[in-house]
């Protein structure tokens, strides 16, 4: 599998540690930085890892900032990006498993780097059902891409 990952300059460490992690699984990774402590702006990182996942050049994104909300927030404005923030290995499956999820953000500041470890390698592993209710769900999520105004 193809991984795009990105971080601002608080998750640097934590992106450069689980890149180590995804190839020593098998998976190829495409690092879109940042790669050091001097500050940029999370947005552009989220937004280079999403085009690459939207355009079919990676399989899955990750993203990792100070604490996975900001770069979540960015990333779910892509429409066809379904971004989970995880810190724990059941929403790690469960995001997978019924939510189809195609970019992990996660918090450097707010999680230590073996479960960020483990919760990678679960989201990575861990297959999307094809339940119906699931899919039927995924679509009423995708039909609220891009509306101006909100009506069940």
């Amino acid at each position: 599998m193809k991984i795009a990952m990105g971080a601002d300059h608080a998750g640097f460490g934590l992106k450069n540690k689980l890149a180590e992690v995804a190839r020593s699984l098998g998976h190829d990774v495409l690092d879109l930085g940042c790669n050091g402590p001097d500050s940029v702006d999370y947005p552009d990182y989220a937004a280079a890892v999403c085009g690459k996942v939207t355009e079919g050049a990676v399989d899955k994104g990750v993203l990792i900032c100070g604490t996975g909300i900001g770069m979540t927030i960015a990333a779910n404005k892509i429409p066809g990006i379904r971004c989970a923030l995880v810190h724990d290995l059941f929403s790690a499956k469960a995001t997978r498993e019924h939510n189809d999820s195609n970019v992990l953000a996660m918090g450097e500041r707010v999680i230590g780097p073996g479960v960020a470890e483990e919760i990678l390698r679960v989201w990575l592993e861990t297959e999307f059902s094809q339940g119906e209710r699931h899919q039927g769900r995924i679509g009423k999520v995708s039909k609220l891409e891009g509306a101006s105004a909100l009506h069940p």
